[in-house]
């Protein structure tokens, strides 16, 4: 029970620290809490675990009372890069980071599937 999403064009930084908030939590809990965190990587976050549960239930059968996180690990992605013109014919550097969510889930008594 496992889902992955690429190049999520937030940066890594700021989706580990939400990812860190509900880490511990249950993926219900966390899709409760992701709802009303006021963080641009919520949304995000929340859209993944609904889609691990999803997964969970549609191909295993199971509930989502017995689930419980075994990962979430966010992962760094190719980076956009850009400039922006300065005076002098210079250009600052813009990097548009992306992200890889990796989100597997199991079972409460320790089976994995």
């Amino acid at each position: 029970m496992k889902t992955i999403q690429k190049y999520i064009r937030t940066s890594p930084r700021k989706l580990r620290l939400v990812a860190d908030a509900v880490r511990a939590l249950s993926p219900e809990k966390a899709l409760l809490y992701l709802r009303f965190v006021e963080k641009s990587a919520a949304p995000v976050l929340y859209q993944a675990i609904k889609t691990a549960v999803s997964n969970a239930k549609a191909n295993f059968g199971l509930s989502v009372d017995k689930l419980v996180f075994q990962t979430i690990d966010i992962q760094g992605g190719a980076t956009i890069k850009r400039f922006r013109a300065v005076s002098r014919g210079q250009g600052h550097k813009i990097l548009k980071r992306t992200s890889h969510i990796n989100i597997v889930l199991k079972e409460k008594n320790g089976s994995k599937s």
